[in-house]
């Protein structure tokens, strides 16, 4: 973004004192303010960003978006309210961008696909993706903040909790082309339901734009066909691009992986397969039309309608699509990770990119700290880091790759609440005991009050009741396994995030 602090107040409606600037960035948090940025003054329960305002002009911001006036030797930009003006800010930046807008939900696996898009993308395009999983209101906006102009495509990762939530989000970002990783059981604590989770999911492709948005489905999941139907993809002309296993609708996916293979450590090796994908050529079926009725070119260009690449074999044929297979691997761990990656090798394909770049973008894609991350420690314990959070579906991805694994020793599981799941919790929290026992797992800590449930449900399905502990803290969980543990041995860490289980994976491997 580069814009002054002029055009900003004008964009979100608000007045501003003190001399013109150029802003080149946006940041609510003080600390973090480099030179050229925007400060937003957020209020807060604890604390007020007002009062950060002089910290964030020591540290280069260039103005400040505020309420009120304050002492600060910076431009002020007062409006009513700063979330709802960083909200209309970022929708006036959308409405310049000239690559496509990519939005991405789901229930498991939206930060892990995101990143993957983000990789394969940025292999032969500029990319702008969210950061971390900044994927509500504020991020959001963050992210098309970020992108210039001519960025090649700009990839939104979106959360919820509710109905409606996805369309605000869309609102802000209005998504070109979207993808829906999954309907999971996350967030049924307030949606009652996966057809209602579904439908809160499918709000992202109800947004796409008709006759033109693309929607990347992943055929595996069985409430795939809902998402579709939901979304009336098909009556609004919207391209569908069927990644994964075969659709519940008997449909071939485009993109698909077959031949898949866990090395010791869970990697997975695969053939990559490609049928019918559609190119995107020449923008004209990416972007809304502007305000003069002309739609912008996008940067995913193809000179021609169809190409080859130089695996065999290899086709393109006359309508623009493309067939092909190539064998991958990826750094990333466990068989779901495939999926994931199939999600991403359709969008990269239907970019205009080959197969022999996608492969390499894939191989050089690395797993994100707390999400299936393995360190080997200098006192020989193997540590499975997947403790940035949580549900029944990403539970049992996690032992499955646990189970893979090569182990000489013991297999620890320390598995803490899964948060977010109301009424269904108890029930969610016995089945993951139930998949603890079928990966057999050696010795099995539960962490919290929730995970009681969980213990439970292990020793009835077969877990040695000597082999089970439970805990109510990360700290006390250290405690029990620290004096077990052996050269050989692994340990699997898992929970919500806020159970902070990372602690245990941050002692063990310090």
């Amino acid at each position: 973004m580069r814009l002054s602090v002029a055009e900003i107040a004008g964009a979100v409606g608000g007045t501003y004192a003190g001399a013109d600037a150029t802003v080149e960035g946006v940041n609510w948090d003080s600390r973090l303010v480099q030179a050229g940025d925007m400060y937003v003054a957020l209020p807060g329960e604890r604390v007020d960003g007002h009062d950060f305002v002089g910290a964030a002009a020591v540290n280069g911001a260039a103005c400040a978006l505020v309420t009120h006036e304050v002492e600060a030797d910076i431009p002020l930009i007062v409006v009513d309210d700063t979330a709802a003006a960083l909200t209309r800010l970022s929708a006036y930046w959308r409405s310049k961008l000239e690559g496509v807008v990519i939005g991405l939900t789901g229930s498991v696996g939206k930060t892990s696909t995101k990143n993957l898009v983000r990789d394969v993308l940025s292999h032969a395009h500029s990319v702008v993706a969210t950061l971390a999983n900044q994927n509500n209101e504020l991020g959001v906006p963050n992210t098309l903040l970020a992108a210039d102009v001519d960025t090649d495509a700009v990839v939104v990762e979106m959360g919820m909790r509710g109905r409606g939530q996805i369309t605000e989000l869309c609102e802000i970002a209005h998504p070109d082309w979207g993808i829906i990783t999954n309907v999971g059981e996350s967030h049924i604590e307030l949606l009652g339901s996966r057809d209602n989770i579904a439908r809160a999911k499918a709000e992202l492709f109800e947004c796409l734009p008709n006759g033109r948005g693309i929607a990347f489905v992943n055929a595996s999941d069985d409430y795939a066909s809902q998402v579709c139907d939901y979304a009336k993809l098909d009556e609004r002309n919207i391209t569908t691009v069927f990644y994964g296993g075969a659709s519940a609708s008997g449909d071939a996916p485009s993109v698909w992986a077959s031949e898949v293979e866990l090395d010791d450590e869970g990697r997975p090796s695969f053939t990559l397969c490609a049928k019918n994908v559609p190119i995107a050529v020449d923008g004209s079926a990416l972007h809304v039309s502007d305000s003069a009725g002309t739609i912008p070119e996008s940067t995913f260009r193809q000179a021609e309608a169809k190409r080859t690449c130089n695996t065999e074999p290899s086709t393109a044929n006359e309508q623009g699509t493309f067939s092909s297979q190539i064998a991958c691997k990826l750094e990333l761990r466990g068989a779901h990770s495939v999926t994931n990656a199939c999600a991403a090798a359709a969008v990269g394909l239907v970019s205009g990119m080959t197969l022999e770049q996608v492969r390499d973008a894939l191989a050089a894609a690395q797993p994100e700290k707390g999400r299936q991350q393995i360190t080997h420690t200098q006192a020989g314990i193997t540590v499975f880091d997947d403790s940035y959070n949580a549900s029944p579906d990403s539970m049992q991805a996690s032992l499955n790759t646990f189970t893979s694994m090569a182990v000489e020793g013991k297999r620890v599981a320390v598995l803490g609440d899964m948060l977010e799941l109301g009424d269904f919790s108890k029930e969610c929290h016995e089945r993951v005991g139930i998949m603890a026992a079928n990966a057999h797992v050696d010795r099995l800590v539960c962490v919290g009050e929730l995970s009681r449930h969980m213990a439970r449900a292990a020793e009835e399905a077969g877990i040695d009741p000597q082999a089970i502990q439970t805990c109510d803290n990360a700290e006390e969980a250290l405690a029990l396994i620290l004096p077990i543990l052996e050269p050989g041995d692994a340990v699997l860490a898992k929970a919500s995030h806020s159970i902070g289980l990372d602690r245990i994976v941050k002692e063990l491997v310090s």
